[in-house]
């Protein structure tokens, strides 16, 4: 070993060993995330991430999980045609689901990841289209639409359809009643 390489050996296993004790304050948040990984993934990536997400929890909740019955929807839940939708904490605290369209869904599932918090919201489309907003100006904006809001601080309405996990398979099973 030559002493570059010992130099780099040497200063690596301090580095490891000092981020031992700068962990817990580290300046980004999402350093000691485990959902920081998601954050390097590019866009069309992290939504199959987040479909995959909804529909592992949904399999361990002992949720039938289907494939889609066809392309306006992303999976079936117990039954239900449903649209999974991923945000993660925007640097200004807050969701964004984005690219929300009326689609042959009965459900939108929207997971919101922060650094160490999960939400999940199974909120029926009807509800959901008529608190989203345009995304996008002109002809476009009437049949794309967002829904944005501040992470410690979700809208009213949506307190019905989720927030925890339990809360969102509630919201579901309320769902597959009236579906």
């Amino acid at each position: 070993m030559d002493e570059t390489q010992r130099d780099l050996a040497l200063f690596a296993q301090l580095s490891a060993e000092a981020q031992l004790g700068f962990k817990d304050t580290a300046a980004d948040a999402w350093e000691a995330s485990p959902f920081a990984w998601i954050r390097r993934e590019p866009s069309r990536r992290k939504g199959a991430i987040g479909e995959t997400l909804v529909r592992d929890w949904a399999r361990q909740e002992g949720i039938l999980v289907e494939h889609a019955a066809n392309t306006g929807h992303d999976c079936r839940l117990g039954g239900l045609a449903a649209e999974v939708k991923l945000s993660l904490l925007w640097g200004g605290g807050e969701f964004v689901f984005q690219q929300i369209r009326d689609q042959d869904y009965v459900v939108a599932c929207l997971l919101g990841l922060e650094p160490q918090r999960v939400h999940l919201w199974a909120v029926p489309k009807q509800i959901l289209w008529e608190h989203s907003t345009g995304q996008h100006t002109g002809a476009a904006a009437l049949d794309t639409k967002w829904l944005r809001f501040p992470a410690h601080a979700p809208p009213p309405w949506l307190a019905d359809y989720g927030g925890t996990l339990a809360k969102a398979k509630a919201a579901l099973e309320e769902a597959r009643g009236h579906g």
